[in-house]
């Protein structure tokens, strides 16, 4: 109890100081006798609010620790900085039990190291880190999907594509002319997708052939958006695909193929397949207007409950996985959330 008490101290002094840093707020997902103290608490740290992805994880996760765990949640902002002030924070608050969302999965190891010195049981989520900084704490573990099946699915829904619609060569040279919209520069998971996409395109009998150079748009709409313009521009007549990353990319991208008379789903309009990762409602929405081919579900709800799952599980001091229907892969600490292809049929 005493303890308790100094941590709390301590707390209140550095949330004094990360309110003025502009450090971001907490949500509290439950309310009334959850306030009481009587729940565990569970802290959450996103690495931004506002990628949509990311919303329905964090959507799910908190409904489904409602009435059973009080949450402490803040965002990152995209800023590796501004989380490792978060989660100082939190572990000076006392919280049971961390899920974090990393800006930076290189970053984790400062993560364990300090959640392992403080003895709170760690869940990674989404942005996974590398398997040994996992390993490194007996009291962590991973929950997100495998970055190489988005890829490969992509790839196959390419050659479905091309098996299907041979007027997309546009050209008639046999090739598929793309371009590459991917989501960071160094995200273990950004270069599996664009990887992957392509050599199983490629594993399928297509032959491949990149337009320009890679578009990193950092999952953003409109940065893809102006990137797409500028492409357009310059390769006009001469892109037959749009390969994204995400569904937000995708989206940008679209909107820059429709301000030019492109993927309107008006019939007979002219139109170029665009894919992506996620399976948002907009991207849903798009698929079902004609101006967008297929995407990959990434199942947000599905993940934010696994994590709560777990998280309930190490505040009650039992094993991650105890009583549920999850089990780790091969490396004994991810869970992995399965993707499926999306085209609205």
């Amino acid at each position: 109890m005493k303890k308790k008490f100094l941590a709390m101290l301590m707390a209140s002094v550095m949330v004094l100081g990360l309110a003025a840093c502009g450090g971001g707020s907490s949500d509290a997902a439950t309310e009334g006798d959850a306030a009481s103290g009587d729940l565990p608490t569970v802290g959450v740290l996103i690495y931004k609010y506002d990628d949509t992805y990311i919303s329905t994880v964090r959507n799910s996760l908190q409904a489904a620790l409602e009435g059973k765990a009080n949450v402490e949640m803040q965002d990152g902002k995209g800023d590796q900085a501004t989380q490792n002030d978060q989660l100082d924070v939190m572990i000076s608050k006392g919280v049971d039990v961390l899920c974090v969302n990393m800006v930076d999965a290189k970053a984790a190891s400062g993560v364990v190291e300090k959640a392992s010195a403080a003895g709170i049981p760690t869940i990674f989520f989404n942005r996974e880190p590398d398997t040994e900084v996992i390993k490194s704490y007996d009291k962590a573990c991973f929950i997100g999907t495998n970055a190489i099946d988005a890829g490969k699915m992509q790839g196959d829904i390419i050659k479905e594509l091309w098996d299907a619609h041979p007027e997309y060569d546009l050209n008639g040279d046999g090739k598929v002319q793309y371009v590459m919209f991917q989501g960071e520069p160094d995200n273990p998971e950004a270069i599996a997708r664009t990887q992957y996409s392509v050599e199983q395109a490629t594993a399928n009998g297509l032959t491949m052939e990149q337009v320009g150079e890679t578009q990193v748009c950092n999952w953003d709409t409109e940065t893809a958006q102006k990137a797409m313009e500028a492409m357009l521009a310059a390769n006009e007549g001469k892109i037959e695909l749009v390969i994204a990353n995400n569904d937000g990319m995708a989206i940008g991208c679209v909107a820059a193929l429709s301000n030019i008379g492109y993927n309107t789903g008006a019939e007979g309009a002219p139109f170029i397949p665009v894919i992506g990762v996620d399976a948002t409602d907009a991207a849903k929405d798009a698929i079902a207007k004609g101006q967008m081919s297929a995407t990959v579900l990434q199942d947000g709800d599905a993940m934010g409950k696994a994590i709560a799952a777990a998280a309930l599980n190490a505040a009650s001091g039992a094993e991650f996985l105890d009583g549920t229907e999850y089990t780790y892969d091969d490396t004994g600490i991810a869970v992995r959330i399965p993707y499926a292809p999306y085209t609205g049929e």
